[in-house]
């Protein structure tokens, strides 16, 4: 592995997950997603328009049918991670992100191979996103933030955000988890809450939380 792989992977899989909400990525986006200063993160995106990783534009970045390649084999090998953490070492969800992000670069082929295996190939990660295969084919599902619910709308929750540990801390607490059936009850005006009700339990959800949990 090259020395600079890791930090390449984690740009490409940074991309392909901002993809999913906005094409092209601002590189400003990109950057607070990474943590990083925008002029560091324009000058690795210029290292990988070179590789012919991402293409880039007045709009922003995407990624190019290989980089798209490479970054979906960085998700399952994180996904696939998070899945061992949770299901086999008892980790807590909200404790596997940073976990994973450290196992992505390390995995060998051979040891993703037995992981998936051992796991029984799951489909999704602990916190609801399709986990590709070898492939890179995953089923995607026709899904919208709960924050776009209506009064009396019923809703089938998917995934969560999953890079925010006190979030998923909260969201724990509150059952609201994938697989789970939620229905709102109340819309306020003027950007306020969600009254939500889940397992017969109500609660106030702020809208930006709910924007973080995907339904269908």
């Amino acid at each position: 592995m090259e020395a600079d792989t890791p930090r390449i992977e984690e740009y490409l899989e940074s991309i392909y997950k901002l993809q999913q909400e906005q094409h092209p990525v601002s590189t400003s986006r990109l950057a607070e997603h990474l943590k990083l200063s925008p002029p560091s993160v324009s000058e690795m995106v210029k290292k990988l328009v070179k590789k012919d990783l991402v293409k880039h534009t007045e709009k922003g970045v995407c990624l190019t049918d290989e980089g798209n390649k490479m970054a979906k084999k960085v998700v399952r090998r994180h996904r696939l991670s998070e899945r061992l953490l949770t299901d086999i070492l008892g980790f807590a969800w909200d404790e596997v992100h940073e976990e994973a992000c450290r196992l992505e670069h390390a995995i060998s082929p051979e040891m993703e191979d037995r992981i998936a295996q051992s796991l029984g190939n799951p489909k999704t990660c602990p916190h609801g996103h399709p986990i590709p295969d070898k492939d890179g084919l995953f089923v995607k599902e026709n899904v919208r933030p709960l924050s776009e619910l209506k009064a009396s709308e019923k809703a089938i929750i998917v995934s969560v955000f999953e890079e925010d540990p006190k979030m998923l801390q909260y969201l724990a607490s509150l059952g609201l988890l994938p697989d789970v059936c939620v229905r709102v009850e109340e819309v306020a005006p003027f950007g306020g809450p969600l009254i939500v009700c889940v397992s017969g339990s109500r609660y106030a959800l702020g809208r930006e939380v709910a924007s973080k949990i995907k339904v269908k």
